[in-house]
């Protein structure tokens, strides 16, 4: 079986399946593509599958062109019909992998696309599990249900665990050149995975178990929210003490050993670090143990949205102004610059706060058209001069690039940048309330 799949891997007439066509599987499936394999990818979205099949993208980083030049070549097709799995060679599994409102994990996505991949595999098939989880998943989750089919990993089909490092908006590292690490069940299965993503990744690294490799992901993104959680409880600190925070990281950061700057904000966003931490927490649990950096970061972190809303209320008592019946202009809802993703953006804690402290909102995100809050579609106003002129105050909630600061200062009555996105402008400081 694994010299018939290595030989297939190596020759690029595996066909490749991936599960899941989001920001991890989209842009997996287009690299294998432009590698010479032919993809099929996997998803139980019609409009998704409609999207790709027209030779559109729905992902920042990965332009039509890349996925009209597949889909025409053949090289990339999608489907939503399960028993297509019997014709690929290798299963990427890459489904969201949220919490619950207990922040329990919600494997849900991967059990469906594991009974998909078990009802329809064959023998000789390497399955690869790249959604974030807690550790133990692969072996102790998806190799029984797996191995159902009668068939015996590491002998009949090779299993294994790679963790997606996806950053969107990211132009220097991408699905390419951004190291993989991976681990099998067996040595077997972590060798075919590893010349499985030398295929399209630029450099692999074999761990020593499944584990293991879970593991890795949840350090990386533990150590960033705790970080974050360190720095956004030094802006508190530097709040009381009347200090700028931005002025003592940048001071800091001068230091050339012993120190990483990190940034505070007005909270955590995104697929990874406002979650992955809390996966680890979790299974630990589990084992007698609370992981007490990891519950600390997640509370300073998700408070954020409420000290915004505090600052807030002081700036515009200083005006004789409460929040209720101001007129309040929103700057960026994505959750970090220069992308259109909105999961779990901190912006929109803060709009739901504001709205319910009874604010009237506009907002602008030129990459972000329309969100909803207090059960309505609420469309990007046009940011003119006027909008900014009646507004009693501009919140910068996310640093797009392509925001003219200067202008917004010099047009606003007041603003509050919890992101340091005006620390160019040069006229009208006066004006600005950092974080």
């Amino acid at each position: 079986m694994i010299k018939e799949l290595t030989k297939k891997i190596q020759d690029r007439t595996a066909k490749i399946g991936i599960i899941g066509l989001g920001y991890v599987g989209l842009p997996l499936a287009v690299e294998y593509g432009e590698a010479g394999f032919s993809v099929i990818g996997f998803d139980i979205s019609k409009e998704k599958i409609k999207l790709i099949e027209a030779g559109k993208s729905d992902i920042d980083d990965i332009a039509d062109v890349r996925v009209e030049t597949l889909v025409k070549s053949g090289k990339l097709t999608a489907t939503n019909n399960p028993k297509l799995l019997n014709k690929v060679d290798t299963v990427s599994i890459c489904v969201p992998t949220p919490l619950s409102k207990t922040k329990d994990p919600d494997v849900s996505y991967i059990l469906a696309a594991v009974e998909w991949v078990r009802d329809n595999m064959h023998r000789g098939t390497l399955v690869i599990l790249e959604s974030t989880t807690y550790p133990g998943t692969t072996e102790d989750m998806i190799r029984p249900i797996l191995e159902q089919s009668g068939l015996k990993v590491g002998k009949d089909f090779f299993l294994a665990f790679s963790p997606e490092r996806v950053d969107p908006g990211n132009v220097k590292f991408t699905t390419q050149n951004t190291p993989r690490v991976v681990g099998g069940i067996t040595p077997r299965c972590t060798k075919v995975a590893k010349l499985f993503y030398e295929q399209a990744i630029s450099m692999v690294v074999p761990m020593s178990s499944t584990k293991a490799a879970e593991m890795v992901k949840l350090l990386e993104n533990t150590f960033r929210s705790v970080n974050i959680g360190l720095v956004n409880e030094v802006a508190l600190m530097c709040d009381r003490l009347g200090l700028s925070v931005w002025e003592i990281i940048d001071a800091a950061a001068t230091k050339p050993f012993g120190f990483m700057p990190f940034y505070p904000g007005p909270g955590l966003g995104g697929h990874c670090i406002p979650i992955d931490p809390h996966y680890l927490s979790w299974k630990l649990k589990s084992l007698n143990y609370y992981a007490r950096f990891i519950e600390l970061a997640g509370d300073i972190n998700s408070h954020m949205p409420e000290y915004v809303l505090d600052r807030i209320r002081r700036i515009l008592n200083q005006f004789g102004k409460s929040v209720k019946g101001s007129n309040i202009l929103i700057l960026g809802v994505a959750y970090k610059k220069d992308i259109k993703d909105t999961r779990e953006s901190p912006a929109l804690d803060v709009i739901k706060l504001l709205g319910e402290e009874g604010a009237r909102l506009y907002y602008n995100d030129p990459y972000v058209h329309e969100i909803r809050w207090d059960g309505t579609n609420h469309r990007s106003s046009k940011l003119t001069p006027a909008l900014m002129k009646k507004s009693d105050m501009t919140v910068i909630l996310t640093d797009h690039s392509n925001y003219n600061y200067q202008l917004i200062v010099d047009n606003s009555k007041v603003v509050f940048d919890t992101r340091n996105a005006t620390k160019q402008v040069t006229s009208g400081r006066d004006k600005i309330h950092l974080l």
